[in-house]
């Protein structure tokens, strides 16, 4: 039987949880407000009435081609999910349906990577970049994108693919289903909120991916993440141009992920959480 909840505590709630939100949203929405001041207004101080200058639009356009580096970071979210994907969905498919004694050991040990902090291995990873010739290239920056995401996309999947009944694929394999129409036709279809929300978070992730993006890309390859960095100079912070750049780069996830929050949702809710 479902508990009763007062009206009061609801509002209550509900108006915690606004200002929770807006806690967390305000930091992007001032940076929108100071992209439409001048760079006068813009350091003198607190305030939320822009002047509704577009001046530092124009100004970052002139500066740097804006779609140049927005395509690379659409190329390089969208291949290195699409690459991850290709890894974790049989990778997870093993772990849940096939474990072994190992299989726990492995995914604490994928998920132990990310506790490392990546200056660790800047130096070894720069020079091997370097020698094989990839950097500031869009194939060596996917690649590096998709190995930092990996273990989270694993994990992900194999938490949604652990929710799925085991009986459903032996019952396809006594229909003469072989591996590769188990994974496709079978358990993809029946993990798709799952497989969606992976991939919506994983392309987020990549999108502000920064340390990887600056230190091993220069022009040709940099998205942008590099494209905001290149708004801080040795003369100081403009931080009205700054803030235009800044606009700039996170208005399309921003777009995406507003169109794309119950299909996330959904899926974040798919797995053990459920």
């Amino acid at each position: 039987m479902a508990r009763a909840v007062s009206t009061r505590r609801t509002v209550a709630l509900t108006v915690v949880a606004w200002i929770i939100a807006l806690v967390i949203f305000f930091p992007i929405l001032y940076t929108i407000i100071t992209s439409f001041k001048s760079e006068t207004e813009a350091i003198q101080g607190f305030n939320l009435i822009p002047s509704g200058t577009v001046e530092s639009y124009q100004a970052v356009q002139a500066q740097s081609n804006y779609f140049k580096f927005f395509l690379n970071s659409v190329i390089l979210s969208l291949g290195s999910t699409v690459l991850a994907l290709i890894i974790a969905v049989p990778s997870a498919w093993s772990m849940a349906f096939s474990p072994t004694n190992k299989t726990k050991d492995i995914l604490m040990w994928m998920l132990s990577t990310k506790m490392m902090p990546a200056v660790a291995v800047l130096v070894p990873i720069y020079l091997l970049f370097r020698d094989f010739g990839l950097l500031d290239s869009r194939i060596g920056l996917t690649f590096m994108l998709t190995m930092i995401n990996l273990p989270i996309v694993i994990w992900m999947l194999y938490t949604y693919f652990r929710e799925i009944p085991g009986e459903i694929l032996e019952a396809a394999r006594m229909d003469g289903a072989s591996l590769w129409g188990e994974i496709v036709y079978v358990l993809t279809p029946m993990a798709v909120p799952g497989i969606a929300s992976t991939m919506l978070l994983n392309i987020i992730l990549a999108w502000n991916e920064a340390f990887w993006t600056i230190r091993l890309t220069t022009t040709n390859a940099a998205p942008l993440t590099a494209f905001i960095a290149s708004f801080s100079s040795p003369q100081g912070l403009f931080w009205a141009k700054l803030s235009a750049a800044s606009t700039l780069a996170i208005a399309p996830i921003l777009i995406m992920g507003w169109f794309s929050q119950k299909q996330l949702v959904r899926g974040l809710t798919f797995g053990a959480v459920k």
